[in-house]
Formats: C-alpha cells, sequence, structure tokens
C-alpha cells in the first residue's frame, strides 16, 4: 500500500466520517489468561472513547512504508482450504458477531504472540465506501461503485499508570492517586485484506510493527501465514554484505562513496513515486555497475545476492542507505560529513603513504575555536 492509500483509510477515523460498525477485544493478563472481553457498537460509545480508539486505530497505520508498515504476501500453504487467509477472511465476514470466531483468532493470538505483561488484542470492523475520483485527485461522493470490507487489528500493551501526588477538586488538596491500567500505543497490528490501488487485495495484508527491526516471527508465520521480510536494520546489514563480497579486494573508499551517492540519487529521482525504490536482484547489480564495480566481480553478483538477500530478494533503498550522513572511520580518526558534499574528501599517496585528504573552506573551526584556514591560527573575535 502507497502512503496515500494508507492515509485514505487513516482519514475515516474520525466522528464526521466514521463507519466503523463494530468493534470487538480481549485483554490478556501477563499469564497468557482472558481476564475479559468487550464487543460492542463503535458508535454507541462516548464521544471522548471514540477519540482514544481513534488515536489508537491511526497509529496502527502510522510510521514509514518498508520499515514500520509492511505490505506482507500470504504463503502458499495459506490459501489451502481452512488455512490462515481463510481464518481471516472467517473473522472479517463474521463482522465481529461470532463469539466463537472471535475465541478463536484471540487463541491463536495468545498461543503465538509473545508479551511479558498485559495487552489487548483489539479488532474493529468497517465497510468503506469507496468515493470515486476525478483526474485531477477531487472525490466524488456519489460516484462509488465498490466497497471495501476490512478488519484492523492493534495489538496493545496495558501498563500501569505511575504512582503519585493528584489533586482532587472537590477537598482543593493533594492526595495519593490510584494506579490504572491504561492502554498504550499499539505493539504490532494489522489490516486485512489491503487497500491496493484504492481497492480489496486479497492476496495482502498491511502489517504495523512498533520495532522495525525486531518482527514477531511465530505470529507473523501462524496467526497471519506471511512470508516474512527482513527487518529494515537487516537490510542494511545484507547489502553491506552483499558489496563486500561482490567487491572483495576492490573495495575501495572511491567505488563505496560512488554507491553511497548513487542509492542517495536513486532515492531522490523516486521521490514522487508513491511506491517507495526497491533494489532486486537486476537493480542492485545496475547500482554497482553504475559505481564502477567491474564486470570481472559482478559475474558472481547473482550467486552473493541470492546468499545474502534470497532469490527472489528486495530491499528498499531508503533502509540500506544513508542519507542524513557519509562517515568515514580508522581506528583513531571519525570524520562526518555532509552527505552532499563528499566531494570535500578524497583519497592520495603523500609520502607512499595512503592518505584520507580533506578540502577546506573559507571556515575552519578546531574544538569550537575558529582558526585561520590558511595559516591555522586563532582567529580573535572583538567583544564590547
Amino acid at each position: 500500500m502507497t502512503r496515500k492509500e494508507i492515509n485514505e483509510i487513516k482519514s475515516q477515523y474520525t466522528l464526521e466520517d466514521c463507519a466503523i460498525a463494530r468493534m470487538s477485544g480481549c485483554y490478556v493478563d501477563g499469564e497468557k489468561n482472558k481476564v475479559t472481553k468487550i464487543n460492542e457498537i463503535f458508535l454507541n460509545l462516548p464521544e471522548e472513547e471514540k477519540h482514544k480508539y481513534f488515536d489508537i486505530f491511526k497509529k496502527t497505520l502510522s510510521g514509514t512504508p518498508g520499515k514500520n508498515l509492511l505490505d506482507m504476501q500470504f504463503t502458499m500453504d495459506s490459501y489451502a482450504d481452512g488455512g490462515i487467509r481463510d481464518a481471516l477472511y472467517k473473522v472479517r465476514d463474521s463482522e465481529l458477531k461470532d463469539e466463537s470466531v472471535l475465541d478463536e483468532f484471540y487463541d491463536k493470538v495468545i498461543k503465538n504472540y509473545y508479551y511479558p505483561g498485559n495487552y489487548l488484542i483489539l479488532l474493529i470492523h468497517q465497510v468503506y465506501d469507496i468515493p470515486g475520483k476525478t483526474s485531477d485527485g477531487i472525490d466524488m461522493e456519489d460516484a462509488s461503485d465498490e466497497v471495501y470490507n476490512y478488519i484492523l487489528c492493534s495489538i496493545c500493551p496495558v501498563t500501569l499508570s505511575k504512582p503519585g501526588l493528584g489533586y482532587v477538586e472537590e477537598s482543593h488538596e493533594f492526595h495519593n492517586q490510584e494506579q490504572f491500567h491504561m492502554v498504550d500505543v499499539p505493539d504490532i497490528g494489522f489490516l486485512f485484506p489491503a487497500f491496493n490501488d484504492r481497492s480489496e487485495d486479497g492476496d495482502k495484508l498491511l502489517f504495523y510493527t512498533k520495532n522495525a527491526n525486531d518482527f514477531p516471527q511465530m505470529f507473523l508465520e501462524t496467526v497471519l501465514g506471511c512470508e516474512i521480510p527482513l527487518p529494515a536494520g537487516d537490510q542494511k546489514e545484507t547489502f553491506q554484505t552483499l558489496v563486500t563480497e561482490t567487491l572483495g579486494e576492490d573495495c575501495d573508499y572511491e567505488t563505496v562513496k560512488n554507491i553511497h551517492e548513487n542509492l542517495n540519487e536513486m532515492i531522490a529521482e523516486n521521490k514522487g513515486n508513491p511506491e517507495p525504490a526497491v533494489l532486486d536482484k537486476t537493480s542492485a547489480r545496475q547500482l554497482l555497475e553504475k559505481s564502477g564495480v567491474s564486470d570481472e566481480k559482478l559475474e558472481t553478483f547473482e550467486e552473493h545476492f541470492e546468499q545474502t538477500a534470497g532469490e527472489n530478494g528486495k530491499l528498499l533503498a531508503a533502509n540500506v542507505a544513508e542519507t542524513r550522513k557519509f562517515e568515514v572511520k580508522t581506528p583513531d580518526v571519525v570524520i562526518k560529513v555532509n552527505p552532499e558534499r563528499t566531494d570535500l574528501v578524497e583519497t592520495m599517496m603523500i609520502e607512499g603513504r595512503q592518505c584520507l585528504v580533506i578540502q577546506i573552506d573559507e571556515h575552519l573551526e578546531v574544538n569550537g575555536i575558529t582558526v585561520n584556514p590558511n595559516t591555522g591560527e586563532v582567529i580573535m573575535n572583538d567583544t564590547y
């Protein structure tokens, strides 16, 4: 799903546009016991409570596509009759009215989701009447010919509020406040089916995770039946390994700098595209080729790619690139450069030794003290 499609669903979570039919939930303690269950007609809730729930639903659809929000494909096994995909459709099609269907879903989550404390499994069901759009993107409210029937699941830690003194208005005094169990922001969640090309896509779901570098593998495999992508941090390590193993001894400063610059250029050129820039086997090879990697080294590239990222692996350019920094390290020196000015640092042979050379402009500062870039003398500022 693109950010625009995600935001279109999020925009429904307001008092004016809300069409959530029903909400159900199960409160689970740290021993995996069901403490209580809820099942409500959402529109009957008090207005203030609706706002709190809207915050949770919006948070489940927040983050960076490709990092916190991931389009996930079902595994082939999930398509079997009575498989995981059918089970999710069963929850959706029950409209959250069948307690036995809900209990089956809750039990599966409790068995396969690990959290050391209390948490709330929250589900909503909505049928969204998709408005048509004009060629310039304006909604045509009376031109809808399709509905999007979906469930959104949010799994939220439940924590105790902080103890402390609180002001009691009736007595105008401060007293010890009782602690309450508070629902925190979601840890994970999902939207099913996905909303791709502004239409229902039953072959995918949108998964949310608060921690983009640690996916709940058992939950993804057993509850959602999805192919598990590499977390954002692992994608960066995978790309670094791919570059290192492909280049071998030819992994020099200039080539790595070129890869950095070309990656950032790729991201910049894709900025207006709703789909994020992706490196698959072909585009990753083209990136290295453009960055000066020899044909000889690229002969084994496909083998290295499949070993590190998988045969059909895809890496998001934004996950593997350093767009905000360019850093050069030796055991004793760290140089941080504006990523747009990598031209200021180059390698050079000086007196038979390979050196890093930094171009100095008209301003030079050492430990907060401004010095003359030509002579190295301290520049004194007159004060009055």
